[in-house]
């Protein structure tokens, strides 16, 4: 072969792998999955004054504004926050890395875990988990947030900022209304987690990401019974770790989940975007804290109730947002009693109405599939169809077949909440650059097929990953200007060498 035509060739080929090599890199969009666990023995039957109780604490925290910089988390009642009916998952920060058990929390923005200086925090937990504490002394990669820092100086929303004098240390507290609460101070360090690269392989990735480190706990937070490492904020707002992340391009900007309700419960979060082609979508309420949808009317056994649209508008205390952190569900009175007046009707030749403990239960003799109706919340561009179990728990005193309500009754005017009831069993995708949000009934134990490029899909499950092909008509379309410019350079240069 003579020498030019070699040095043509091997040009040729070093052009092809510089555009492969380019291609992967800005073509990329690995998925991240991390695996839930719920927190609650499945065997165990729980009152539903429990679960009320721990949900009325629970929205005290989430529902609160922001007042004179600093957010009202207000805890009410002793029932247990973190036992029932939540799920959470693992995470690994610092290098070398440790692992930390965090709740899934959707009503919240921050990630946050206890520092092993932390005081008066609890030092066992009664979930079955070991406690682990962070040490910022023992990350080679962790570094403190200055009070120079623009997250702390831009003033966060969701939390308190403040520069503490003792070491140019950013710091937040969060004060709950009943005198529970925690404070410590920002952290910036390494985040592990799985990324898809090909056909059923994974790789162990990493980014740099701000998070809370708690030195004080108090109140409930202090309580052995429900104790857990910290909290993995999902909200949509700058310093949640999927804001973070997106903002950089290392994940899009939307994440997914898929709760399992039956059995020992458990599911998947994707840090990407569920494909499944039942998905419905409903638009975001823009401009909230939360994850507002538009609620517009409620129908059971496909009869529209009577219910006035105003009583679901969007306000300052009024609404129906979406979280994970919540068991049970919630309407507000005005469709409430709507609801339970039309499913007791329709049940009313097939299953026994009674009041238990205050709550409409129904004792049953069969399925409740075949005799309870559908329950449609229509939301706007979309409807749930929830099934009985959907708006069915199951009571079992005495070894009686009873099933009660589960949407719990919001006095006046509220907030109404789809909390894990809800939830479970369904695909959810909160997709923050489209502002919207969808669903789907799943199989939760099933595997989920997740886009996590614009040109490719990647299928992730939790015991199982595999890639599709990708779309080769998308790639300059998603190369820079800069990049494809250099592109065009050269196949010029190779196009002149072959002639």
């Amino acid at each position: 072969m003579p020498a030019s035509v070699a040095f043509r060739t091997l040009i040729l080929v070093f052009a092809a792998v510089v555009i492969v090599q380019m291609t992967v890199v800005y073509c990329a969009f690995p998925a991240r999955h991390l695996t839930l666990e719920r927190a609650f023995p499945p065997n165990q039957r729980v009152e539903l004054d429990i679960l009320k109780a721990r949900d009325r604490a629970r929205h005290a925290r989430i529902l609160q504004g922001v007042i004179g910089g600093v957010v009202d988390f207000s805890l009410v009642g002793s029932s247990d926050p973190y036992v029932v009916g939540l799920y959470f998952t693992r995470v690994k920060l610092g290098s070398p890395p440790r692992e930390f058990n965090v709740q899934i929390d959707t009503g919240s923005d921050i990630l946050w875990v206890t520092c092993n200086s932390c005081n008066n925090c609890p030092q066992s937990s009664e979930l079955g988990i070991e406690l682990n504490f962070f040490d910022i002394t023992s990350s080679s990669t962790a570094s403190l947030v200055s009070c120079s820092d623009p997250i702390c100086t831009s003033g966060v929303q969701t939390t308190a900022a403040a520069c503490s004098p003792q070491g140019n240390q950013c710091s937040y507290s969060f004060q709950y209304g009943d005198g529970s609460g925690t404070s410590g101070y920002y952290v910036s360090d390494m985040l592990y987690f799985d990324m898809v690269l090909g056909n059923s392989f994974v790789a162990n990735s990493s980014a740099s990401i701000v998070f809370g480190c708690s030195v004080y706990q108090s109140g409930d937070l202090t309580k052995t019974d429900r104790a857990i490492d910290g909290i993995f904020g999902f909200g949509q707002r700058d310093l949640s770790v999927i804001s973070q992340l997106s903002s950089r391009g290392i994940t899009p900007k939307v994440f997914s989940h898929c709760l399992k309700g039956e059995g020992s419960g458990g599911g998947i979060l994707v840090l990407g975007e569920i494909l499944e082609p039942s998905i419905v979508y409903s638009p975001l309420v823009p401009s909230q804290p939360h994850y507002n949808l538009i609620l517009q009317s409620i129908a059971v056994n496909g009869q529209l109730l009577p219910i006035d649209a105003a009583v679901f508008a969007t306000s300052s205390n009024q609404g129906t947002i979406v979280d994970s952190g919540t068991t049970l569900a919630y309407l507000v009175e005005a469709a409430y009693n709507p609801l339970v007046s039309a499913i007791t009707a329709a049940v009313s030749q097939s299953a026994s109405p009674i009041l238990s403990k205050g709550y409409q239960c129904y004792l049953v003799s069969t399925s409740i599939t075949d005799i309870f109706p559908p329950v449609s919340l229509n939301f706007a561009g979309a409807s749930m169809v929830l099934k009985p179990e959907d708006y069915l728990v199951h009571q079992d005193p005495d070894g009686a077949a009873m099933w009660c309500i589960g949407f719990q009754k919001v006095q006046d005017q509220g907030v109404s909440i789809l909390g894990d009831l809800v939830l479970k069993d369904k695909i959810f995708v909160y997709d923050l650059s489209r502002q919207r949000i969808g669903w789907a009934n799943y199989d939760c134990s099933s595997s989920v097929n997740v886009s996590v490029t614009y040109s490719k899909d990647e299928y992730v499950n939790a015991g199982q990953l595999s890639v599709s092909s990708s779309s080769r008509s998308m790639l300059f379309g998603l190369i820079p200007m800069s990049t494809t410019a250099l592109l065009m350079h050269v196949l010029a240069f190779i196009g002149f060498l072959v002639s």
